[in-house]
């Protein structure tokens, strides 16, 4: 296989920009070399239009309604699938912030049950809540501070407000692990370790990397379910990503072969199914793979955000789309995929807990108790 990706509303480490509120890779695979078998198609088109590149923003929908039934039957073909990652980069900061606060490998007043089952999410959905844009504003600044007594005052005070907040929330269960967890953070600023550092730790939690993490496991999982090898990988390059993308694919490149898991009931990560080979970065230009992803995407894109496409570029989008798939980074995703956990009986005579569960469960609760007495 084949892959081509391409990234669009990249604002880097800026995430509040109300104009682009998501990060979109889109990624487009092929049995055959893009970059040979598209090339006498593109060039006709190229001719046609009057420029050196098709690229989707600059052509416009009328432009690009013009060749789209011609895209549309070369994708049918040669079996072109186009699949799309997104970030919600304002939940992002949200996220970014329970993983390192809530951490209960850092965070003594977080059980570990609360943190490493799937009792996360409701405890990630509940913290965020507490939230408003301009808090997420102050504590994504505070992670992006490479000075740590700076990175604790910021904190500090988004600790402040969020506690400010508390009563939002209706159970006082949840209001008792909040505030201990956000106590025990503010009293140990070292331990939590909330600033990134330097500019290079930055980058790998941006809205990119963890964006281009789903790219990967999408390429490793669609080419692993077809029986293909992932012959050669095509990211449009840029400057400031590219490198952090370069050392993020090294590393997942050693971990093939190794399986691993967040804990009991969370997802398991198969590294064995990720590429062999790593990506190769060229300009849009240089690629007719990368060409077609870019009219693909422009296209999503306009449609997630409900502005004008033709039928012709939507009957496009659905023939690659079809056996692609998408995944998603958000606060509303991760209430898709974990909502039934509210739909689960509680513990009681028809669904009993063992006792050596209960006294495991008894030891992390005393410990976590412990640890915001110790506040006081």
């Amino acid at each position: 296989m084949y892959y081509y990706v391409d990234e669009s509303g990249n604002t880097g480490l800026h995430l509040f920009d109300p104009d682009q509120l998501l990060l979109y890779y889109g990624v487009l695979g092929a049995r055959a070399n893009l970059d040979v078998i598209s090339v006498p198609l593109l060039r006709t088109l190229r001719k046609e239009l009057g420029v050196k590149r098709i690229h989707a923003n600059e052509l416009g929908v009328a432009k690009l309604t013009t060749i789209a039934e011609r895209l549309e039957k070369f994708s049918k073909k040669n079996d072109l699938r186009f699949s799309t990652f997104t970030v919600d980069k304002q939940d992002h900061a949200i996220i970014s912030y329970f993983d390192q606060v809530f951490d209960a490998g850092l965070n003594d007043a977080v059980a570990w049950n609360h943190y490493w089952t799937p009792l996360r999410y409701p405890l990630l959905f509940k913290v965020a809540h507490l939230f408003d844009e301009d808090i997420a504003k102050a504590a994504w600044t505070a992670r992006l501070e490479k000075n740590p007594a700076r990175c604790a005052k910021i904190l500090q005070d988004v600790h402040r407000r969020l506690l400010a907040n508390i009563n939002r929330l209706p159970d006082a269960r949840s209001r008792e692990l909040i505030d201990g967890a956000i106590r025990w953070a503010d009293a140990h600023a070292d331990e939590i370790s909330y600033g990134v550092g330097n500019y290079d730790t930055s980058l790998q939690i941006s809205p990119n990397l963890i964006g281009f993490q789903s790219v990967l496991h999408g390429i490793g999982t669609e080419a692993t379910a077809l029986g293909q090898k992932v012959h050669k990988i095509t990211v449009d390059r840029q400057t400031e990503f590219n490198k952090a993308q370069a050392e993020l694919a090294g590393i997942y490149q050693k971990l093939r072969g190794h399986k691993s898991s967040l804990g009991p009931g969370m997802p398991e990560f198969d590294y064995s199914t990720l590429p062999e080979i790593p990506p190769e970065y060229k300009p849009g230009d240089e690629s007719a793979g990368l060409e077609l992803v870019d009219v693909t995407l422009w296209t999503a894109k306009r449609m997630r955000e409900g502005k004008p496409v033709s039928d012709e570029l939507k009957s496009l989008f659905f023939r690659q789309t079809r056996r692609g798939h998408t995944d998603e980074v958000s606060l509303a995703a991760l209430d898709r995929r974990w909502r039934f956990l509210a739909d689960l009986p509680p513990p009681g005579p028809k669904n009993p807990i063992s006792p050596e569960l209960q006294a495991a469960l008894d030891e992390m609760e005393y410990k976590r108790r412990a640890a915001v007495a110790a506040l006081r």
